[in-house]
């Protein structure tokens, strides 16, 4: 019986590492990349290189870049004086597609299990409470969806918010946004009438 070489064995063992991906789809994307030109396949890999050394993380909202601060922190017409909460990056970029935002923006890191023991492990509040202490945030807008998930997380976050920042407003994303959705698989013209009219909690 023949065995698959190392090499290939290897790179199938990393591709099936993906999402989405298990070792049968992984077998079939290296196979597709053995048919590629040397040239592709090198200027692939170099741009899976460049990808780690060249994007990081912006110091202030969290948000992939590749320049610090991110372009939407250096933004000077940008609000300073709202804040838009979202769990991941994704979520940003699909607001920032309506552009009908003009706050700033800062990345929670993802959303607490409603049945999470200990929060604080997994969430961005020491870097969010940091934030909120340099006092030019008056409005906080919880927009993580709306999903058992998301409700969970913007409980936590009112709470532990409310209990340091008494002057500082938190609102949500208007209820526009069906149960069990999440905010980066929304339309523009939901997210636009949410944030427009959203809500004091």
């Amino acid at each position: 019986m023949q065995k698959i070489p190392e090499p290939l064995k290897i790179l199938v063992e990393q591709i099936a590492r993906l999402p989405g991906l298990g070792q049968k789809s992984a077998m079939r994307v290296a196979m597709t990349l053995l048919k590629w030109p040397e040239a592709e396949t090198m200027r692939l890999g170099k741009g899976i290189s460049e990808l780690r050394e060249n994007l990081h993380l912006c110091h202030i909202c969290g948000a992939l870049s590749d320049v610090d601060p991110c372009s939407v922190c250096s933004d000077p017409l940008r609000s300073e004086d709202v804040l838009c909460l979202v769990s991941e990056w994704d979520s940003l970029l699909t607001l920032e597609e309506g552009a009908f935002y003009k706050g700033k923006y800062f990345l929670l890191g993802g959303l607490l299990s409603a049945l999470d023991n200990n929060p604080s492990e997994y969430l961005e509040m020491d870097r969010l409470f940091a934030r909120l202490r340099q006092g030019t945030i008056n409005e906080l807008i919880l927009a993580l969806g709306a999903t058992a998930e998301a409700e969970a997380t913007a409980a936590y976050v009112r709470e532990r918010v409310s209990q340091q920042f008494s002057h500082i407003k938190v609102t949500r994303l208007a209820q526009g946004i069906p149960l069990g959705a999440e905010v980066k698989f929304m339309d523009k013209e939901t997210l636009r009438q949410s944030l427009q009219y959203r809500q004091e909690i």
